[in-house]
């Protein structure tokens, strides 16, 4: 065996895990202030990702942007792109210039975005908010990131990846809630609040301590008294992305990331358009909904307390992560790492294939559920996985690689989702269809009704009830086949993860 092949075995071979109690004990402070500092900055990001797509279709005359599906691709395209190739360049930073730093940069830039947000809201003020925040979050990750590899070990990484995911995922639970119930206020009131609350993570830097900080100053001086050489980023880049075990990983994964954005950035426009949630209300609470505070906060009800609001359904996903990841983690500890990711792969693409072809609501739940253990399997591991193969002094430039597979596929996704829910899918489009086509109106009349208000026009002209025409359009339409799409490009991925796990576990011997 070469001297390559005896390190890539080093990292590749799975370590016997810490059980679940003994893993979380060994856990130290700085693991528990940047899961603060995640949890805070997922709380404010998902506040604002989660609603932007019901934000941007929105009428104008209810405060949206008025946009096509088209035009929220576009956004939501140069937003991914941003978000997930910064990290790629910016994690050797990271490494080199300090982790605390990168992480007060990213706070400044994510706040500015969250304003320009608010004050422009128009398609230019939102893209140019969203390409603030994108850079923002992607010098943010690194940083982060690096820091739990640095203060976790091989034995206690799953679940301390697993834990982290969980604190991730209270503030991907609060943030949509929050943002649920100011949006019915106004919409500027969601970005406003989110700035506010990002700029909390000032005050947790100043309990942070960034781990090895002292060798990495040694090693910066050196370098500065010519007593070390050191490569470019850009070349020491390209050389571990030579790696074939890391090269094949980001490929596989794109497929994974690809099929998962979907929940988030059309999710919210299929459960608005085609679910009637109200009968996940009255289904528990009676004919008459409920008018408990509580309830309609933490499960992003309608002010009324008759339905869930599309954000409170996508939301159940980061609900069930919040109460249960540790657990998922624990088990999945037992797994290979490349397994699980398959494993979880294939669950989420189930649930894929279940929205296609269903619109109830409880059968909708039941599919966010089956995706979230998907998720919980494959996400969290991915990062474990690439932190454990990745040398010591390279562990933020390795985890800037994991977003890769998440640049390549939410980039593709972010634009091929909404685009083919407005082609197939979308209320609105097939309403402006079904007004020129069934009832006769011209084009110059179908092109006046301002958009997001095209189905209240066809249920005005029809004389039909709003439930009534949904159902009728909905058996009338090919409504699922963007979900179908999704996932069979998931079911591919989570194939091709699978034999990639016997190839790699192979070659460690």
């Amino acid at each position: 065996m070469t001297s390559q092949d005896q390190d890539h075995s080093t990292t590749v071979r799975d370590v016997r895990q810490l059980g679940t109690f003994a893993a979380l004990g060994s856990l130290g402070y700085v693991f528990w202030i940047c899961g603060g500092m995640e949890m805070i900055e997922r709380l404010a990001y998902y506040g604002v990702r989660q609603v932007s797509s019901l934000y941007a279709t929105d009428a104008q005359s209810r405060g949206g942007l008025g946009l096509l599906e088209s035009d929220l691709g576009i956004i939501f395209f140069v937003w991914a792109v941003t978000q997930t190739f910064v990290p790629v360049f910016t994690g050797g930073v990271s490494d080199r210039v300090g982790y605390k730093e990168t992480i007060f940069a990213s706070t400044v830039f994510k706040i500015a975005g969250y304003l320009v947000m608010a004050m422009v809201p128009t398609f230019w003020g939102f893209l140019s908010g969203a390409v603030v925040l994108a850079f923002g979050t992607g010098i943010f990750k690194p940083g982060i990131q690096g820091t739990i590899v640095k203060s976790t070990s091989r034995k206690n990484s799953s679940v301390a990846w697993g834990v982290f995911y969980q604190t991730v995922n209270i503030g991907g639970f609060l943030g949509p809630i929050i943002a649920a119930q100011l949006r019915q206020l106004a919409w500027e009131n969601v970005f406003y609040v989110c700035a506010a609350i990002i700029s909390l993570n000032f005050l947790l830097l100043l309990t942070y301590k960034e781990p090895d900080k002292e060798e990495r100053l040694a090693h910066r001086a050196k370098i500065r008294s010519g007593e070390l050489t050191e490569k470019s980023l850009w070349r020491e880049s390209l050389k571990e992305l030579s790696n074939p075990v890391l090269l094949w990983y980001i490929v596989l994964f794109c497929g994974f990331w690809f099929m998962l954005y979907i929940l988030w950035d059309v999710g919210p426009l299929y459960f608005r358009d085609w679910v009637d949630t109200s009968r996940l209300v009255t289904d528990v609470f009676g004919p008459e909904g409920t008018d408990s505070k509580a309830v309609i906060f933490f499960f992003g009800l309608n002010q009324e307390g008759t339905r869930m609001m599309p954000e409170g359904v996508v939301n159940i996903n980061a609900m069930l992560i919040m109460l249960t990841c540790f657990l998922v983690a624990g088990w999945s500890a037992r797994l290979k790492a490349a397994n699980s990711m398959a494993l979880g792969t294939f669950f989420a693409s189930s649930a894929m294939l279940l929205f296609g072809g269903f619109n109830a609501a409880w059968v909708i739940v039941g599919g966010i559920v089956i995706f979230s253990l998907g998720e919980m399997l494959s996400s969290p591991k991915s990062s474990e996985y690439l932190g454990n193969i990745a040398p010591r002094d390279k562990k933020a430039m390795y985890l800037g690689f994991s977003q890769l597979p998440i640049g390549v596929g939410w980039s593709l996704e972010s634009y091929i989702g909404p685009t083919l829910y407005g082609r197939f899918s979308s209320k609105e489009q097939i309403s402006r269809e079904v007004l020129a086509q069934d009832y006769g109106l011209g084009a110059a009349e179908v092109q006046a009704v301002p958009i997001g208000e095209a189905f209240q026009k066809l249920v005005a002209v029809s004389g039909q009830s709003a439930e009534a025409m949904t159902a009728q359009l909905y058996a009338a339409y090919n409504i699922g086949a963007v979900w179908y799409l999704m996932g069979a490009v998931g079911l591919i991925s989570g194939f091709g993860l699978y034999v990639y796990g016997r190839w790699t576990y192979r070659l460690a011997g």
